[in-house]
């Protein structure tokens, strides 16, 4: 039998204590062991839960147990986590995690020192909650050259712009009902302003590259400043609006960036609506192979780490290689990056950006906005687009296409 310990008991923390309760023949039958949940540590007491008597308040009653085979880390944040997970691979625990912002800020130095110590450290549940995705990219694609990640990464996001969309009503107003739904934090910034994607998108460009992406690196764009006007313009277009984070090679290297984007409909990701996530991968040969599913939510993200702590069972004692290391990754600028992009100016601007961005713009007319002009630009780099945007008296609003 193998026992494992819990760090933190919010809202994952007790998502895997069910899972392994609710589902202890299944996690048995895959396992090949049966797996027992021996301690939970939080600060705080649980006065008539089913695992009070679990409960300990001290991390050394955890690492000094040689019982403990598995350490699920769900606490979330950088520290006290990282101390912990460290000592728990020095002490020969393995670990996984659900903690994205730990995992893009120390990952790679925490699968080194696991491998180091011939144990484990995976983190299934911090990229795209319940969807099996990194497992996948680590193992089943390995021999892929992929090329391109783009995904849906933040359900709180992907749910405001989709009540925008289809209801017509303000971002403010969208926020507070995801807040008073529980979709959304009551500090809300990690994942409007795009920061939770960003750390995704870092994790995934880590293990596709093999080397630590940082994510303070990766140009992120949030979608506070999104309106309904440009969900007008936007169907149009025949388009969505959704906010991506993308990985690419091209012939600068390695491009990562997370902003909003215009989509055509006929695209699935245009078609992904709600807290859910979408994950599309390119391969050389395999080409196109999309991942979609519950990207957050507690049943779903304890599921995943439930998913790693069977995996780490079943391969017994050493280290299950994971295609991370230390050495940093090095990131493109996005300047070379060419698209077109929407663009929105007070109608008086009209001549100045006609002026600036050339007269083969597109103008693009909303059904319901006045007193603007809208338009597509042709093709333009990052860098130049930037450049000419900084020229203007004033913006409304734009976006990129994708």
């Amino acid at each position: 039998m193998a026992k494992v310990a819990i760090l933190g008991y919010g809202t994952v923390g007790s998502g895997v204590a069910d899972v392994l309760d609710i589902n202890a023949a299944e996690v048995k039958d895959s396992a090949g062991e049966a797996i027992e949940l021996k301690y939970i540590l939080d600060i705080r007491e649980f006065p008539g839960d089913k695992h009070e008597k679990q409960i300990v308040h001290d991390i050394n009653i955890i690492l000094d147990d040689p019982e403990i085979d598995v350490i699920c880390e769900t606490m979330g944040g950088i520290e006290p986590a990282f101390s912990f997970a460290k000592s728990a691979l020095e002490k020969g625990k393995n670990v996984c995690t659900s903690n994205k912002e730990l995992v893009a800020a120390h990952g790679p130095e925490l699968v080194e020192l696991a491998a180091k110590n011939g144990k484990s450290y995976l983190f299934e549940a911090s990229v795209g909650g319940g969807i099996p995705l990194l497992r996948t990219l680590n193992d089943s694609m390995r021999h892929e050259k992929i090329d391109s990640v783009t995904g849906i990464l933040n359900g709180t996001t992907n749910y405001i712009l989709t009540k925008m969309d289809r209801e017509g009503v303000g971002f403010a107003t969208v926020l507070k009902a995801a807040q008073d739904k529980g979709y959304a934090e009551k500090n809300p910034e990690a994942d409007v302003e795009g920061y939770d994607a960003c750390r995704k998108i870092a994790i995934l460009c880590s293990i596709l590259s093999g080397k630590h992406a940082d994510y303070e690196e990766i140009y992120t764009e949030g979608i506070s400043r999104i309106s309904i006007e440009d969900f007008d313009y936007a169907k149009s277009l025949g388009m969505a609006i959704k906010l991506l984070a993308m990985f690419r090679k091209n012939e600068s290297g390695v491009v990562s960036m997370v902003a909003p984007f215009l989509i055509p409909y006929e695209n699935p990701l245009a078609n992904v609506n709600g807290v859910f996530n979408a994950i599309n991968v390119h391969g050389n040969m395999l080409g196109d192979v999309m991942f979609y599913g519950k990207g957050a939510g507690k049943n779903a993200t304890a599921s995943a780490v439930v998913a790693d702590v069977i995996e780490i069972v079943k391969h017994g004692d050493g280290h299950i290689n994971v295609n991370m290391k230390a050495e940093k990754a090095h990131l493109a600028p996005k300047d070379n990056v060419v698209r077109q992009f929407f663009v929105r100016v007070p109608e008086n601007d009209k001549n100045q950006a006609l002026e600036i961005f050339g007269h083969t713009v597109e103008e693009i007319k909303g059904t319901n906005v006045h007193g603007e002009f809208a338009f597509l630009t042709s093709d333009i780099s990052e860098k130049d687009f930037e450049e000419k945007l900084w020229k203007l008296d004033s913006v409304k609003g734009y976006l990129r296409l994708f």
